[in-house]
């Protein structure tokens, strides 16, 4: 069989390749929304962490933050969407669901400990002009510390922001039509796995490589405003 007849015959005929197009919309989707899930939790996360490690404050809260930190951390990603999936919703099928609240807390852990990282990075000093000014503590995190704290993790969440969007393949355990499931269906019905798990492995190079330049481009125009 010529390269032109295998193409056709996984991609063409049956209009197969609407697989692939319903599987890359299921990827992004689920990346976005997990993906802002786990900024909002992470950054939370971050600033109480952040905080006892500053002030002695918030100490339950920072024990909480610890244990989710160990737990989601030390525990496999397809494992956590299986309890999710198989265990809190075992009643009701909810694929897209389970995916969200999954990869969005575990994607939580980590950007916590970038952001984290971040925010002790910058200078104490920045603390204390802050609250010369008269602004409160949570006031001069949010608009003094943060914003230079995010500068400096920028390249660090485009990176867990991309490794999120590749975690996203093990979807395929609970049966949900990601990218990674959409080569499976055309390699189900053409008994052919070279051609669609190439084109799969294809597109998500194509997605990663826009998305580093994206990131690249937005760190780059950032650096410019500092000056």
């Amino acid at each position: 069989m010529t390269f032109q007849e295998r193409f056709s015959l996984n991609f063409i005929e049956k209009g197969r390749y609407k697989y692939l197009l319903s599987g890359i919309n299921n990827t992004l989707l689920i990346t976005i929304i997990a993906a802002a899930i786990g900024i909002a939790l992470g950054f939370l996360i971050a600033i109480i962490r952040s905080t006892h490690d500053t002030t002695g404050r918030l100490k339950i809260l920072d024990f909480l933050c610890k244990i989710y930190l160990t737990v989601i951390r030390g525990t496999p990603t397809t494992v956590q969407l299986l309890i999710v999936y198989f265990v809190i919703f075992s009643s009701v099928s909810r694929p897209m669901l389970s995916a969200f609240i999954a990869f969005g807390l575990n994607s939580a852990a980590y950007v916590a400990e970038i952001v984290r990282s971040g925010i002790m990075s910058i200078d104490p000093g920045q603390m204390e002009a802050g609250r010369s000014l008269g602004l409160t503590y949570p006031q001069t995190m949010v608009f003094v510390i943060i914003p230079q704290a995010f500068k400096n993790v920028l390249p660090a969440l485009a990176n867990e922001f991309i490794v999120l969007l590749k975690e996203t393949s093990i979807c395929i355990a609970i049966s949900l039509r990601d990218l990674t499931y959409g080569t499976q269906l055309i390699s189900s019905q053409t008994y052919d796995y070279m051609f669609p798990l190439l084109a799969g492995a294809l597109i998500y190079l194509v997605i990663v490589v826009f998305l580093t330049w994206l990131f690249g481009k937005l760190e780059r125009s950032m650096r410019k405003n500092e000056r």
